[in-house]
């Protein structure tokens, strides 16, 4: 079973590198884009064939290690 999961910044964190993305576009011509945030995106393949116990797991893993959960926000978008 596949899992996504997309680790964002909270919105009062300032996000260094989406800023740098952001003034890079504007740089390249992109001048209509308000903000840029920057996140890390994993997908993860496991063994478990129960989706619920699959989403718990992820999200515990979340909970543990991916997430830094003092300045970030997680969310779980797919389960195959």
């Amino acid at each position: 079973m596949k899992i996504s999961v997309i680790i964002t910044l909270k919105k009062d964190v300032l996000d260094p590198q989406g800023k740098v993305i952001h003034q890079t576009l504007d740089g390249m011509g992109f001048n209509d884009i308000n903000e840029v945030r920057q996140g890390k995106y994993f997908e993860i393949d496991t063994n478990e064939s129960d989706p619920k116990k699959a989403k718990d797991k992820v999200e515990e893993m979340c909970n543990k290690l991916l997430a830094n959960l003092v300045i970030e926000n997680y969310k779980i978008i797919d389960v195959q």
